[in-house]
């Protein structure tokens, strides 16, 4: 295992019509964990971020926004079982002090950690925006932006 972080962002918004703003709601789903931090930073937490190119490598990656909701840092680490994983997920629970669970609404980014994107990257396809994770693209939210819904 191996602790990566980032905190430089890249903007994958191509176009003036992009999205630069949308809501991650948690949920009992794919997003059960986002919210604001006793810090004042905007959070989002998953286990379920992985590759196409190699389906046994996951990551619990803890990303976060400023309180204004642009990007902060992206906290990731590779985790070889269920209990890694586990222990992963309250370890940064703990280092968010005091959260609260809760829509916040952020600003989309990418950035690279060890040649793996990690991120809310911003795509168009036929004329339609979407903003989804990465990696994995197992979220991607739609118009109005606003965390209700979201495809899988």
């Amino acid at each position: 295992m191996s602790l990566m972080t980032a905190a430089s962002a890249c903007s994958s918004a191509p176009d003036s019509d992009a999205p630069t703003r949308f809501t991650i709601r948690p949920d009992d789903y794919h997003v059960p964990y986002a919210g604001t931090a006793a810090d004042g930073r905007r959070f989002f937490l998953s286990e379920e971020l992985g590759t196409p190119e190699d389906p046994d490598t996951w990551y619990v990656g803890l990303f976060l926004w400023h309180p204004d909701g642009s990007f902060d840092e992206v906290v990731a680490e590779r985790v070889a079982t269920a209990p890694a994983s586990d222990r992963l997920r309250e370890t940064y629970l703990a280092s968010l002090g005091d959260y609260v669970l809760e829509p916040v609404e952020v600003t989309p980014f990418t950035t690279e950690i060890d040649g793996i994107t990690f991120g809310w990257a911003v795509s168009e396809y036929q004329g339609i925006w979407s903003i989804n994770i990465e990696p994995g693209d197992f979220i991607a939210y739609n118009e109005p932006w606003d965390g209700v819904d979201y495809d899988t």
